[in-house]
């Protein structure tokens, strides 16, 4: 089966060919973090128009790549949500178009599920059930994933998303946008011990993550140490670097203890770890030694995989197409799609042999 997979949730302009949902014959993505870093963030409007600009190049260049045709594919998968809605509907208005002139099989994906799905490529099949952790600027939830397709929120950020936490930090320490990168590069030089923080915990005891008082944490230190953002491009301080290292040692510790609490309470087969911050040195790290202890093998997708592409919803799509479901011309896009669809049993039933309420 050959899935066009096309992508442009947020500031991406991505298009892919996957074979059999596992074999990339093409991925095509144009970035625009150029275009957004000057604002340190990404500008919907702009957004928006350069996926206009871009989409058909992107599409083209993707068949290019994969040396087939348009008449040889078998389906087209699209992001349909979550993101920013004007850059959804530009990847959805062109998936509707082309499928309607191909006559060909159309389904819409979710963007989170697409994460799922981008360690498809390079690691062994998924056995179920998996606990799956996407991480990224936009998103931080936690998913009990007992099947294929099946899916239960165990855990999701409460206020800011971790990627969104590392860029304000960035912005606030003149470090530049994005800001995951440059924190992990700088990290890497600093004392995670240095600068104490409080390991976010929530007051209902719910397993869920908040990054919002970390960020304002960060910003008191900043305020009563003294420390100097960065200007004009000026070598960072041991300081910086040390806060820099103390700031995403938390971040870490509390997606990875998280995840190993609810594995020990789920008792998955498989641990998934995505999303663009998967591309977090310490997190990957501190996720294997988790996994280690907890007798699971843990998949990560590789770093191009890891940001927004049409790869994985291609993936995402061809199980889809697989299962007979189809979507119609009217198709639209949903900014606050949810991926959960299931009410799971409590742990302790299931390990009884309770079956999952699905």
């Amino acid at each position: 089966m050959l899935v066009l997979g096309i992508e442009t949730s947020c500031d991406e302009t991505a298009a892919a060919i996957v074979r059999e949902g596992r074999e990339i014959l093409s991925s095509v993505i144009a970035s625009q973090i150029e275009t957004h870093k000057r604002f340190g963030g990404v500008v919907p409007e702009i957004a928006s128009r350069e996926h206009l600009d871009k989409i058909v190049s992107i599409v083209s260049e993707a068949f290019t790549q994969a040396n087939v045709s348009q008449d040889e594919l078998d389906g087209i998968a699209v992001t349909i949500g979550p993101g920013l809605v004007g850059s959804l509907l530009v990847g959805v208005s062109y998936a509707k178009a082309m499928a309607f002139a191909l006559d060909k099989p159309l389904v819409g994906v979710n963007h989170i599920e697409g994460h799922v799905y981008s360690v498809a490529f390079e690691n062994p099949p998924i056995e179920h059930p998996a606990l799956a952790l996407i991480v990224s600027g936009g998103h931080t939830n936690l998913f009990f994933v007992p099947e294929a397709g099946k899916y239960k929120v165990v855990a999701r950020t409460r206020d800011d998303a971790a990627g969104e936490a590392f860029d304000k930090v960035a912005k606030l320490l003149g470090l530049g946008y994005p800001g995951g990168p440059v924190i992990e590069r700088l990290a890497r030089q600093g004392n995670p011990l240095a600068v104490k923080f409080s390991l976010p915990r929530m007051g209902d005891g719910r397993p869920d993550f908040s990054f919002s008082g970390l960020k304002t944490a960060v910003t008191k230190y900043v305020r009563e140490s003294g420390l100097q953002p960065l200007t004009n491009g000026e070598e960072p301080s041991q300081a910086i670097k040390d806060l820099a290292a103390s700031f995403q040692s938390i971040v870490v510790r509390s997606l990875v203890g998280t995840m190993e609490r609810l594995a020990e309470e789920y008792a998955p087969k498989t641990l998934i770890v995505a999303g663009g911050v998967a591309c977090n040195g310490a997190l990957r790290d501190a996720s294997r030694a988790a996994a280690t202890r907890l007798g699971l093998p843990v998949y990560f997708p590789s770093p191009q995989l890891s940001t927004d592409n049409a790869a994985m919803i291609a993936a995402a799509g061809t199980v889809k197409l697989l299962a007979g479901e189809r979507a119609g011309l009217d198709l639209n896009a949903d900014v606050t799609l949810r991926l959960q669809n299931i009410e799971v049993e409590d742990a302790e039933l299931r390990r009884a042999g309770v079956r999952y309420k699905l």
